[in-house]
């Protein structure tokens, strides 16, 4: 048997220099989970290189999940500094994407950030920007002289299709996109791209085309990645034949795990999901979870909770029917049908509150990961070594799965479709029978599990000195380096 390998776990006693001062970067998050975890990570690691590091965080955030983050983020990091930043109201209409609305928002208070920014001390060297919101930056940063970088949280292979984009829009008109041939990604079909860019007045298609042509003015691209899972499509990116005159892009994942402890957890909630898994058999517990913002109808919780029971493993599954998880309301025994509880016993544990996903991740007794594909929690299986089932439901998720499958760090079912939320009616769902007949061939199958040992490694090797992840943030320090000593900037007035 192959012992794993444990990731690293960041903290702040790496050198910092002494000879002059640390390059001081703000990092302007966004709306969503996925989006706020990334730049929180990028902040600690950038601050173990040496970096003087301000988060900026958009406020009101749109879930509980996020405010609670930051905070016992900011209680567990106080070298870190937080700038709040309270954002223009903005009436969105009522059958809109909260998260969308909540990039609108973010968006229409650029020219809010900027006093905020020329007024840091010390001045700012660099400003990463969150992607969803580049486009509406980049003048506020141009005007005070900051250089500007950009936080891609998703994939390499998305980022070359936000690179090529705004020019393939403008070919196929106001029609769908029935297929694009990317240099290093090869063709890509009209299914994987999120449903949204296909209709060009959607408010996320409108976003992505132009925060994928600002790109271009921007001074470098910071993307959730690593060498050992996209290598191909990031050297297609560097030498220009995806986009001719786009920036150095670094690749920064996989992005090591913060233990935030129990400092995180809801005060006063018990920790009933951690008891149980510490009473599991090892690698035998399949954790099922979909993220901060995809929701399953009532019909397709119940084929899954059918499909759970069937396939005879050990699960632990969170349960979410809502968007934003100030909405959830319904018990589990309305959502799961009557009985259900009962019949799984300590089989199975269900939770519909707060759980800690690198933590669960991380547990010895958790084997599998039922998961809708998202690019953070796609590349914490992998750092952790745990054989995923990849299931897309919106937004980048099929093509960060299309990524997982070739390079062996996850299994993608094609034919189970994308949720309810993208085609705005129910779709037909995935069986119960079907459901049970992948999850045992997932827990069951030795060649998943090695190929997934083999990319694990590589990534856990990546984040060490001397490796790709890890040099990629030293790459980007000595740019932002490079450029404040060529243009040192502008002193805030007082």
């Amino acid at each position: 048997m192959v012992q794993e390998t444990s990731p690293p776990v960041c903290n702040f006693r790496d050198t910092v220099s002494t000879t002059s001062p640390a390059p001081h970067i703000a990092i302007l998050s966004s709306a969503g989970f996925g989006h706020l975890i990334v730049s929180v990570r990028l902040a600690v690691a950038l601050a173990s290189h040496g970096c003087l590091i301000t988060l900026v965080t958009p406020l009101p955030t749109v879930s509980e999940a996020e405010s609670r983050y930051i905070s016992d983020f900011h209680s567990c990091f106080p070298h870190i500094r937080l700038l709040e930043f309270h954002l223009l109201p903005l009436d969105a209409q009522a059958d809109t994407d909260p998260f969308f609305s909540q990039f609108e928002t973010i968006r229409r208070s650029a020219a809010l950030l900027g006093p905020l920014l020329a007024s840091a001390t010390p001045p700012l060297s660099a400003l990463l920007a969150d992607i969803s919101v580049l486009s509406s930056y980049i003048p506020v940063t141009k005007a005070l002289g900051i250089p500007t970088y950009v936080t891609f949280t998703s994939c390499a292979a998305m980022l070359a299709l936000s690179c090529v984009f705004p020019r393939v829009r403008k070919e196929v008109g106001d029609g769908p996109v029935v297929s694009i041939d990317i240099p290093g990604l090869g063709t890509v079909p009209g299914s994987w791209i999120p449903p949204p860019l296909h209709n060009p007045n959607h408010i996320f298609a409108r976003h992505f085309s132009e925060n994928g042509a600002a790109v271009l003015q921007a001074d470098g691209v910071l993307v959730n990645t690593f060498e050992a899972l996209e290598g191909d499509i990031l050297s297609a990116l560097n030498a220009g034949t995806v986009l001719p005159g786009l920036p150095p892009v670094i690749a920064i994942g996989p992005q090591e795990p913060l233990k935030l402890g129990a400092s995180a957890r809801p005060a006063g909630e018990p920790d009933g999901w951690a008891t149980w898994l510490d009473a599991q058999p090892p690698k035998s517990v399949l954790y099922v979870a979909f993220g901060n913002r995809t929701a399953l109808s009532t019909v397709q919780i119940r084929e899954l909770g059918k499909g759970l029971e069937k396939s005879g493993c050990r699960f632990l599954w969170v349960v979410k029917s809502k968007i934003v998880d100030k909405d959830e309301s319904v018990e589990l025994d309305e959502l799961l049908g009557e009985g259900y509880l009962e019949r799984v016993g300590d089989r199975g544990m269900v939770a519909k509150s707060w759980v800690d996903q690198e933590e669960v991740l991380a547990h010895p007794s958790v084997g599998g990961f039922l998961s809708h594909g998202g690019c953070s929690s796609s590349q914490e299986a992998i750092l952790h070594g745990v054989r995923s089932l990849n299931w897309p439901g919106m937004g980048d998720q099929r093509m960060v799965a299309a990524q997982a499958e070739k390079r062996g760090a996850g299994v993608w079912v094609k034919e189970w479709g994308w949720s309810s939320r993208v085609h705005r009616e129910e779709p037909e769902p995935v069986s119960s029978e079907e459901i049970a007949k992948r999850v045992k061939e997932l827990m069951e199958d030795d060649a998943v599990g090695e190929a997934m040992r083999r990319i694990h490694e590589e990534a856990v090797m990546g984040l060490r000195p001397g490796g790709s992840s890890y040099e990629g943030l030293r790459k980007f320090v000595a740019l932002v380096e490079a450029k404040r000593r060529s243009s040192p900037p502008q002193v805030s007035e007082t």
